[in-house]
């Protein structure tokens, strides 16, 4: 784990956590730590809180085995908050639900920006066995001609009532699409925003 230095004098030595689902950004829960609590989490890899109520340390999942396996961890620039990204080992509150929030954890969108940063490197950093830095490397004409091959098999696909051969073709057609766009030079984030001013509520 990084090294940081954190100000716990500003609350009587406890410094607030927000935890974070690392694949979902969604917001887990929020906990507090102590040096003692810190140093365990960092060595570890796993959340360990102190308790406000028991007066100890605590570490996430000790007893339900739902334990919080650390990512990343970030300071906020007073040096009094935490930021860590995690990997929820099951639901995180104790009541069973997937955040303390009673919000549902399920969404994988957000594995695209980490697809999307792949792709990036295959255009900048070819490999010689990528497929991907194969279709960069026959031009913006074979990258175009793959998402219309695509897109017409999702068409043939939806026709049908199988399921796992249609999300293949969908996500086909969504990771050449994707393609498409750095070749292009444009951002995921560029279209969003077209679709953001369309959107009417």
């Amino acid at each position: 784990m990084e090294n940081f230095s954190l100000d716990f004098d500003k609350s009587d030595g406890l410094i607030p956590a927000i935890i974070q689902d690392a694949k979902s950004k969604q917001v887990l829960m929020l906990g507090y730590l102590n040096e003692e609590a810190l140093e365990k989490t960092k060595s570890t890899g796993r959340v360990t809180f102190y308790s406000r109520t028991k007066g100890r340390l605590w570490t996430k999942g000790e007893t339900s085995g739902n334990f919080l396996e650390v990512k990343e961890m970030l300071v906020d620039c007073d040096r009094d908050t935490l930021l860590i990204y995690v990997d929820p080992v099951g639901p995180v509150c104790h009541t069973g639900a997937d955040t303390c929030f009673a919000e549902r954890n399920r969404s994988n969108t957000f594995f695209i920006d980490k697809l999307r940063k792949t792709i990036k490197s295959r255009k900048n950093n070819p490999l010689d066995n990528s497929y991907t830095a194969s279709l960069f490397a026959k031009g913006i004409n074979k990258v175009a001609q793959k998402v219309g091959e695509e897109a017409v098999e999702i068409v043939i696909e939806s026709k049908d009532d199988n399921k796992e051969l249609f999300l293949g073709e969908a996500a086909d057609l969504l990771f050449h699409y994707l393609v498409l766009l750095e070749a292009k030079g444009y951002e995921l984030d560029e279209v969003m925003e077209v679709l953001m001013r369309r959107h009417k509520g």
